[in-house]
């Protein structure tokens, strides 16, 4: 079993920045990909981006393209979201998800995600 903490959300005026990170502990060795999702009020969780933990491989939701970058850290078994030019749509609860299984492709729905973290709030205000 697998236990995710994210850290780093807040409150932040639009343009600014914030950096996230989930720290995975537990039985980690089988770790194909982890990513962040994010759920704002009345919508349903959203897939932000996602990399893959050997390759280093990222793909990204176009709504982020440009604006944001996950990393890792292997031997801390750590994922990052850096967050750039904020916008208040960006607004949500943020939650990190880790998958254990082989995908063809970088996996980008909630269902190829096997463990989740409790999320933390980033709040952007106009």
């Amino acid at each position: 079993q697998v236990q995710l903490v994210e850290s780093g959300g807040g409150l932040v005026q639009a343009g600014g920045s914030l950096s996230l990170s989930c720290a995975a502990s537990g039985r980690t060795s089988s770790n194909y990909a982890m990513a962040w999702f994010r759920q704002a009020p009345g919508k349903e969780r959203e897939f932000v981006a996602t990399i893959r933990w050997s390759s280093g491989n990222r793909y990204y939701a176009d709504s982020v393209k440009g604006r944001f970058t996950i990393s890792r850290n292997n031997a801390k078994n750590t994922v990052y979201l850096q967050m750039n030019s904020l916008k208040p749509e960006d607004t949500a609860v943020y939650y990190c998800a880790q998958s254990t299984r082989v995908w063809a492709s970088l996996p980008t729905t909630r269902g190829q995600y096997d463990y989740w973290g409790q999320g933390t709030q980033v709040t952007v205000s106009s």
